[in-house]
């Protein structure tokens, strides 16, 4: 990772192209620095598996050394102590507890026993099942995820992966049966550097890594009167997870290799009554490492940066090519096709003037001075027959110019539209600000739980604009009661969410998951919601509907609706939308497969290339913006004034085609198993999906008004 470090905002996209990945660390996390022999101390999180949904605190498996609840020196933590989160840290599943793990900074331990632990039949199944999914084990010092190390190739780098496998799965080459086994032993290896300043003159040492290599030991190993191994560099069988029949102490089958061997282990026969034993061992070492800044400590959990940034460069150089080719196409619409129908348009208002002005006159009930417009008519019959004595008139006059007394008809449904457009905005605000602030570097990964915490922050705080825009459309469309609306802005996007994400919690809950929210957090979030967040968005819909008004339209609508012809296949509803929305996932398309990789995939890993999916979210807003105007031109061409939900389902149809990619992600790239995972991905690609759909469809609906506006404004005459 290499995060930016300078944060003048001019700045932002020339340094987010240029250093995507470099960074600094936000005030407020100072470096800690430790002095010889000061205890460090070292904590567990959870476990979780890139084949699962599911993740569990570490404390809450059956086959782990439980804490002692003995106090610990570093800091004053008991052993067991649940340090305290943020809102991020809950909803993302951590659950971080102080170990009995017992780190002095520069003092080795070659061997420590940790415990012995006594394990039933049913916790070894349970083992077996964590095993057999991948579970990966999440331990901190001093906020850095204890790490597998690997090495290239070509042996010329080093990278980590956070998190280590609980144990690891072989097959027998004769049966083809899966033998199972426990990682029980743990090197430490932290390493460190002098620090700088005063703390450096005094002798302390900072922490810039975090390596843990795991091992299984089994029983047959030669042990000291601690229980140590004497030889942890040869290990003559690893710990089986496997129960012999009649034992009340487990035993390690021997593994062999030739075909004659029958495993003693195989899946589904440890149904025998009796304990497991499994010794904990762990040893430490400390070295010293001047080749890593604490400020680029995180870049080792960063793999492959340079091939990544080589795909992002691609991703940009794709959008920027479809980008450029719809600008051309609107540029072509907004300079040629149409200046040369207002054009015409104007020229057959100045040929009929006269003849309009002589009817007026014989007439005797208007003078030319008192004529209001050609697009300036109110509701009353003698404005109707004005505007049915003009349309005749002007039988030169197609397309999108016809529909100048409609076009700005109130669409049904506008009492929920109003709402959708407030919630919009509301999000846009809030990844606006995410992306911002992870590409200057202020949410990065040493700010655990940093993202979702910001950005429910933001959301609760934009409900000010998702009040008073949601207001200014209710307003447009001839709405009177502000209140309701407000209410329903302010209840049914979050509603929604609220409702799926406590239906979830009833699954994950039986499941015993860390993924389960805490009942008090659901009250937190109730209660932000409600005491925050509702009035809120009431203050934002006063503003807008009592002081900023309804939006003036610059030509009035008639009280009889035109007809709306046949419309070919392309431009019908669901048509239009499936091949609109096609065009902006095809920008996003390549950066989608990072942020799908990180979410799904690669959990050890971190999305960090904000800098890139800055650049290409402007490039996506401005394709989304592209293909509205496009879409809501064509369909005004072809006499169809009914563009205002349309313009909605235009800009957010590309929600579609993610959801879409999402179910084949599924099937083809991910390995989940179990009903309650399945439940969650699709659940949560949904939720991810219609926050999307929202965003873009207000970006999109945004820019169809402003077009019409625009285009219908240039043919008003007074």
């Amino acid at each position: 990772m290499v995060w930016i470090k300078r944060t003048g905002l001019s700045s932002l996209l020339s340094l987010a192209l240029l250093c995507p990945v470099d960074g600094f660390y936000i005030p407020g996390w100072s470096i800690k620095s430790y002095k010889e022999e000061q205890q460090i101390p070292l904590m567990v999180n959870k476990v979780y598996s890139d084949n699962t949904q599911l993740q569990y605190a570490y404390y809450d498996l059956p086959f782990v050394c439980p804490p002692t609840g003995q106090h610990k020196s570093a800091g004053g933590l008991l052993s067991g102590q649940s340090i305290p989160l943020n809102l991020g840290e809950v909803l993302r599943g951590d659950r971080i507890m102080a170990s009995d793990i017992e780190l002095a900074m520069q003092r080795d331990k070659p061997c420590n026993v940790l415990c012995t632990r006594d394990i039933s039949s049913g916790d070894l199944q349970r083992a077996k099942e964590l095993v057999k999914d991948g579970y990966v084990a999440e331990w901190i010092v001093d906020n850095l995820p204890g790490a597998t190390s690997f090495v290239t190739v070509d042996k010329t780098k080093k990278y980590y992966a956070a998190g280590f496998k609980l144990g690891y799965t072989e097959f027998s080459p004769s049966t083809g049966k899966a033998h199972y086994f426990l990682h029980n032993h743990h090197t430490i290896v932290i390493r460190y550097r002098k620090a700088s300043g005063r703390a450096g003159a005094r002798g302390e040492k900072i922490i810039v890594g975090f390596e843990v290599y795991p091992k299984s030991i089994g029983n047959s190993n030669r042990r000291d009167t601690k229980g140590c191994p004497i030889d942890l560099q040869n290990v003559d069988q690893p710990f089986e997870l496997h129960m012999t029949p009649n034992k009340t102490i487990g035993s390690v089958a021997p593994r062999h290799t030739d075909s004659s061997y029958q495993p003693a282990a195989t899946e589904g026969d440890d149904s025998a009554e009796g304990m497991l034993s499994v010794p904990y061992t762990y040893s430490v070492y400390f070295r010293e490492d001047d080749t890593i800044d604490w400020s680029h400590r995180w870049d080792l959990y960063f793999v492959n940066q340079e091939e990544g940034s080589r795909i992002h460069w691609l991703a940009i150089v794709n959008s920027l090519i479809i980008c450029g080719l719809l600008t051309g196409i609107v540029m072509i619409i907004l300079a040629k096709t149409i200046r040369t129908d207002i054009k015409g348009y104007k020229d057959a208002l100045a040929e009929d003037g006269k003849l309009r002005l002589k009817r007026k006159n014989r007439s005797g009930n208007r003078t030319p001075k008192e004529k209001p417009g050609l697009l300036d008519q109110g509701d009353d019959v003698d404005n109707d027959a004005d505007v049915s004595s003009d349309d005749e008139a002007l039988e030169d006059v197609t397309g999108w110019k016809l529909l100048h007394a409609d076009v700005f008809r109130t669409p049904r449904f506008g009492s929920l539209l109003a709402p959708l457009i407030g919630s919009g905005m509301q999000l846009v605000f809030m990844a606006v600000g995410l992306v911002v602030l992870s590409a200057l570097g202020v949410l990065n990964p040493s700010f655990r739980g940093g993202f979702i915490s910001v950005g429910v922050g933001l959301f609760i705080f934009a409900g000010l604009f998702s009040g008073y825009f949601s207001a200014r459309v209710f307003k447009s469309f001839d709405g009177k009661d502000y209140r309701a609306n407000a209410l329903v802005t302010a209840l049914l996007f979050p509603g929604l969410a609220f409702a799926l994400v406590f239906i979830l919690n009833l699954f994950v809950w039986a499941q015993a998951s860390s993924t389960a929210i805490p009942f008090g957090t659901l009250i937190a979030i109730v209660f932000l919601w409600l005491c925050v967040q509702v009035p809120l968005v009431l203050a934002g819909s006063y503003y807008g509907f009592l002081r900023a008004g309804a939006w003036e339209h610059p030509t009035r609508t008639t009280t009889i609706a035109r007809q709306v012809p046949q419309q070919a296949w392309y431009i019908k509803s669901m048509q239009s939308i499936l091949l609109a929305g096609l065009i902006p996932f095809a920008v996003i398309f390549i950066e989608l497969l990072f942020v799908f990789q990180s979410m799904w995939q690669d959990k050890s890993g971190y999305y960090y290339v904000f800098g890139f999916l800055a650049v290409v979210s402007i490039i996506l807003v401005v394709t989304i913006a592209e293909v509205t105007v496009v879409t809501v031109y064509i369909q005004l061409c072809s006499e169809n004034y009914h563009w205002w939900w349309q313009s909605f389902f235009v800009g957010g149809g590309s929600a579609l085609w993610v959801f879409a990619y999402s179910v084949w992600y599924y099937f083809f790239k991910l390995h989940i198993t179990g009903f309650v995972s399945s439940l969650l991905f699709f659940t949560y690609s949904f939720m991810a999906c219609c926050v999307y759909g929202l965003l873009t469809g207000t970006i999109g609906f945004l820019s169809a008004y402003a077009f019409v506006r625009r285009i219908y404004g240039a043919i008003k005459v007074d």
